[in-house]
């Protein structure tokens, strides 16, 4: 269908017709939304919630009204469910200038019997106040979404495997690179210096654990020289003199109350 020639047809046909008003042709706009995302195909399903948000209509009764009124005046068929679980379906008709597609349209509008649609009415009445599905089931608006949904997953899957298997590359390659010493220590809360002393004693070594065998995991030795360095840390700041006063690495071990009268 060519939608150009719909829409140019539909507007030559509200041109002439004073029943509308611009509530009808929103409503309407919002249906030829959904119908455009199904490719044209009818009918579409669609919902209350979804329909009044979309065409700007915030009261319950001038939706109904107005949806009626589209079918009264051969713009649409109006088929509503009463499922809550199941959206109503609508037909829209081509305005197509071309004579068969006219044709067709009044052989739709005569489908719909009499007493189907006294039926409709006294329903859309009734539900007035009562919520219809809040998910159109024929759209295929929710397959594009669900469509999307599942390429996100699979991008994020492909990203964690990506990274991890970066990760076990990275342990098993030796000598490692020194940016990567760095970022390592620099997640274990380190420095840069201390992941440089690491890297600097076993590039000299020729990265060997004891000085006799090849080193097979970098990371298990950066994590060992961490506790080590911790251990080495904690001993020297809890060193203390004889009299009790607390001593600072890389200070003398003397103190400011020593009597220099007393002999040596």
């Amino acid at each position: 269908m060519n939608y150009i020639f719909h829409l140019t047809g539909f507007y030559d046909k509200i041109q002439e017709d004073n029943r509308l008003n611009p509530t009808h042709i929103s409503l309407y706009l919002a249906l030829f939304q959904f119908w455009n995302l199904n490719r044209f195909r009818n009918p579409i399903s669609i919902s209350r919630n979804e329909m009044m948000k979309l065409s700007k209509i915030s009261a319950f009764g001038t939706y109904h009204k107005c949806i009626k009124e589209l079918q009264e005046f051969g713009y649409i068929e109006y088929i509503p469910s009463f499922n809550s679980y199941k959206g109503s379906l609508v037909n829209l008709f081509s305005f197509d200038n071309s004579e068969e597609i006219q044709n067709l349209n009044m052989k739709r509008i005569k489908k719909q019997t009499a007493s189907e649609q006294v039926e409709n009415r006294m329903h859309i009445k009734i539900d007035t106040g009562s919520e219809q599905a809040l998910i159109p089931s024929i759209n295929s608006t929710n397959s594009l979404n669900n469509k999307q949904l599942k390429d996100n997953d699979h991008s994020r899957i492909f990203d964690e495997e990506n990274l991890l298997l970066k990760k076990k590359n990275r342990s098993i390659e030796i000598p490692p690179n020194i940016s990567e010493v760095e970022i390592y220590f620099l997640e274990r809360d380190s420095t840069k210096l201390e992941a440089e002393r690491f890297f600097n004693h076993y590039e000299s070594n020729g990265w060997l654990v004891g000085g006799k065998s090849k080193m097979k995991n970098w990371e298990a030795a950066a994590r060992n020289w961490l506790l080590n360095t911790k251990k080495f840390n904690n001993t020297s700041n809890s060193t203390s003199s004889a009299n009790g006063v607390e001593l600072k690495p890389n200070h003398l071990n003397a103190t400011t109350n020593k009597s220099y009268r007393d002999e040596l």
